[in-house]
Formats: structure tokens, C-alpha cells, sequence
């Protein structure tokens, strides 16, 4: 069974007993938690976003991505550290819930190329997406192909740029047709690559696109998705 197939497996019940038999640490520190997401010193510390948590934008984040949160994040991504997962993705769920209640009917994700996907061995966004949706009792939806193995954004510093790097690189089929759809993805910085999905989503026939992400950069905030002329 592979890990997103795990993380859906997991009720509430399952997680209980896994608390008692293997005391939950913090992803951010180590330290034991016992039965929260986090230690006491990390619930105080980290660069949780608050109120600016969406600010004027449709994307929703619960941390600002520095410190602790953006090393957690690169362990996880690069470093297959998916031990956070249970944390991450109730953080995400808990965030979303708050900011976009009753204005999405799917959730889905920012997917990777083949390519990376073979070299990562997983898709981030995809776990982080099976990890949110176990706290909702649903299933993520499939509604994104990354046809393009585009430079990484990462390596990209022009906002102009990271618009022109992901330009076309996405592809929906009908899936999301008629839906309000929820985005997922580790990280937005500058908004392109969300922004892009989202377009190619509305594009397609979704009726709306509303992000959420683990964590956001403290200036750089993706545009709002706006519905495109058919």
C-alpha cells in the first residue's frame, strides 16, 4: 500500500491508538507532542500568519515560509521526511476550513512532471492534498497534467519570469467541469505556478478556484484566479 493509500486508511480512531502506541513528535523540533499537532514551544514560535492569512487573495496559508517551517518543508520535499504529513495536512485542512468553508466542492493538487516525479520518487502536493482530505472523509480529485518539465521556480527570481516558466505547462481534462474547486500546494511565493493552474482549471470549465498551501512567502502573494471569457 502506498503512502497516500495509508494516509485516506487513517481515521481518526486509527490515529488515537498510533498517539498512545508511538507518542507523536513535532515536525518542527522533535520535540514529543504528545496528542497535538505540535510541542508547546513551536505553537508559540513559529511564523504562523494569522490574520494575513489570505488577506486579498483566494490562497490561504497557516505559516509564513522561513525558520523552522521552511526547513520542515525542505526535509519533507527533498529529503522524503513524510513523518510531518499528519500535521501538515491538518494544519492545511484547519486553514482552509476556517478561510473558504462552503466555497469549494473538490480539492485537488498542484501536480509534478513525470520526470520529477521519477526523480523525487513523490509528489508533495499530492501527499499534502491525501493528508488535508483524511480530516474531511473524501478523496482528493485528479484534475491536473504537468505535460511541460519546466526549469524550477525555485531557481527563477523575476516575478515576469516565473509567469513566462509556467506558461502552458499544465493541462485539465473535464474532471473538474462545473466544480469549485480547492488547490493545493507546499509553497506559494510569488503565486505563478497557482495562478497558471488555476487559469488552466476555469479554463476547462471549473466555476471557481480557491488555494490553499502549507506556506506562503511574507510579501510575494499570488493574484486572485479570475474566470477567463469563453
Amino acid at each position: 500500500m502506498n503512502l497516500p493509500d495509508i494516509n485516506n486508511s487513517l481515521d481518526k480512531a486509527a490515529r488515537g491508538i498510533l498517539d498512545f502506541l508511538m507518542p507523536r513528535r513535532c515536525p518542527f523540533c522533535g520535540a514529543v507532542a504528545g496528542k497535538k499537532l505540535l510541542c508547546e514551544h513551536c505553537s508559540e514560535t513559529l511564523p504562523f500568519t494569522g490574520e494575513h492569512a489570505v488577506e486579498e487573495t483566494a490562497c490561504a496559508a497557516p505559516f509564513y515560509y522561513e525558520g523552522p517551517v521552511r526547513q520542515a518543508i525542505l526535509n519533507f520535499k527533498f529529503r522524503g521526511k513524510v513523518g510531518a504529513l499528519e500535521c501538515f495536512g491538518s494544519l492545511m485542512a484547519r486553514c482552509a476550513a476556517e478561510h473558504f468553508s462552503g466555497e469549494f466542492d473538490a480539492i485537488t493538487w498542484v501536480p509534478v512532471s513525470k520526470k520529477r516525479l521519477k526523480k523525487r520518487g513523490f509528489d508533495q502536493a499530492r501527499y499534502l492534498t491525501g493528508s488535508m482530505c483524511v480530516d474531511w472523509h473524501t478523496e482528493p480529485l485528479e484534475t491536473l497534467r504537468k505535460v511541460v518539465d519546466n526549469p524550477a521556480q525555485s531557481g527563477i527570481d523575476s516575478p515576469e519570469e516565473r509567469r513566462a516558466n509556467v506558461l502552458g505547462v499544465y493541462r485539465a481534462p473535464d474532471a473538474a467541469a462545473g466544480l469549485r474547486v480547492l488547490l493545493a500546494d507546499d509553497v506559494v511565493t510569488t503565486g505563478s505556478t497557482l495562478s497558471e493552474c488555476a487559469r488552466t482549471l476555469l479554463t476547462a470549465g471549473a466555476a471557481e478556484v480557491v488555494c490553499v498551501t502549507l506556506a506562503q512567502a511574507r510579501k510575494d502573494r499570488p493574484e486572485k484566479p479570475r474566470k477567463t471569457a469563453k
